[in-house]
């Protein structure tokens, strides 16, 4: 059995588990571009001067931000189905 599957076993009804967080940013920039996703989520760190550095740094410290962030690219997976 591979790790892969060991770890949907482990945790089936998360469909965040073993996503990380810099894979979740990048996807979000990409699908959206920096501009429009500071209009989705309005947080500095995508508005001024953002960075993918930046807002990880960010997102890891606030839980709130984090939350936004992670509902909205389950949102972006659902559209991709």
């Amino acid at each position: 059995m591979d790790k892969e599957n060991i770890q949907e076993k482990e945790q089936p009804n998360n469909p965040l588990h073993g996503v990380k967080l810099i894979t979740i940013l990048e996807e979000l920039v990409e699908a959206y571009g920096w501009e429009r996703l500071a209009m989705k989520i309005n947080i500095n760190c995508f508005k001024d001067n953002p960075s993918i550095k930046s807002s990880l740094k960010f997102l890891r410290k606030t839980q709130w931000a984090r939350d936004k962030v992670e509902h909205l690219y389950l949102d972006l997976a659902k559209k991709r189905r």
